[in-house]
């Protein structure tokens, strides 16, 4: 018997195509069991469920990653949480014509609270580590495509991050401002 069911809820950011995932979880005295993926919740919400490949990241207090997206036809939608520790996840609208291009949310995503974030087309992504070291799962709907695969620079659209000196990839201190990005992606209303 599972002591403290929580059933999987799906909560719709500002930016649209963007969920909040409160995954469903089991406890026993075994300890817990998450579930942070269901199809069919997943379908009834009109989102993507074809995930392609899933890898993760293990990163260090002080690191930023992002801002990365995929361009297409390699251009995904994906499924991030954190399976240890914590991090501050950031995902900012590059919809041209988008009501909220240039718009960003954050919101903290740990091993504790054991939310994720579904991120759909059209959305850059990236993180800061705030543990001292945080494993990063992600699952996205198209392979990894090198020729694809670009972002913006972290520190350009008006996230004001909790790192004083981050750690970064020569490749993301090496990415266009965001205000010269010219975005592939054109916002579709699907009302």
């Amino acid at each position: 018997m599972y002591l403290g069911e929580k059933i999987m809820i799906l909560e719709k950011t500002k930016l649209g195509n963007v969920y909040i995932v409160e995954p469903s979880i089991f406890n026993d005295e075994r300890g817990v069991f998450v579930k942070n993926f269901q199809e069919e919740i997943f379908k009834g919400m009109g989102l993507e469920r074809d995930f392609k490949e899933s890898f993760y990241s293990v990163s260090k207090r002080g690191v930023i990653r992002g801002m990365h997206f995929q361009v297409p036809p390699y251009d995904h939608a994906k499924l991030v949480y954190v399976v240890y520790g914590s991090i501050t996840d950031v995902v900012l609208d590059i919809r041209r014509n988008s009501p909220s291009y240039g718009e960003y949310i954050s919101l903290c995503l740990s091993s504790e609270n054991k939310k994720s974030v579904y991120v759909g087309h059209g959305f850059a992504h990236g993180f800061s580590v705030e543990s001292d070291y945080a494993t990063v799962i992600y699952m996205q709907t198209a392979v990894y495509s090198p020729e694809c695969d670009t972002g913006i620079r972290w520190d350009s659209f008006g996230m004001k991050w909790a790192v004083d000196n981050p750690i970064l990839s020569k490749r993301d201190k090496n990415f266009l401002p965001f205000k010269d990005l010219v975005s592939p992606f054109l916002f579709e209303d699907r009302k």
